[in-house]
């Protein structure tokens, strides 16, 4: 069954959740993980701030599995109504404000503190 999908996203998650999302861990969670990854490269930031997007779930109860393991540690007032098919979704590409905010918040090895001699 495919759902839309609206939560707030927690943005001091934005560097782990995109580390997770590029480094395969949760494209190797199993049975979801793949469409977990492609859900995100769909969803969009609306203008009121909230994240939308399409996704195929077969658990009794909507996106059951993906909560547990990945959804309810960086999103919030998560939201589930059944439609048919992949919708188009109208906003500014999540991942695109997910590298925003990891860059601003994640200090990388670059930005650590400067060596002392």
């Amino acid at each position: 069954m495919h759902y839309r999908v609206r939560g707030r996203f927690r943005e001091g998650t934005a560097a782990e959740f995109r580390r997770l999302l590029r480094d395969g861990t949760i494209a190797r969670q199993r049975p979801d993980g793949q469409e977990i990854v492609e859900s995100m490269e769909r969803a969009v930031v609306t203008n009121a701030g909230v994240v939308e997007w399409s996704e195929v779930c077969y658990c009794p109860t909507p996106l059951q599995h993906e909560r547990a393991t990945v959804y309810d540690r960086f999103f919030d007032d998560m939201t589930t109504e059944r439609v048919e098919g992949y919708l188009p979704h109208e906003g500014r590409p999540f991942l695109a404000r997910l590298d925003e905010l990891a860059d601003s918040t994640d200090p990388g090895p670059d930005r650590s503190e400067p060596a002392r001699g």
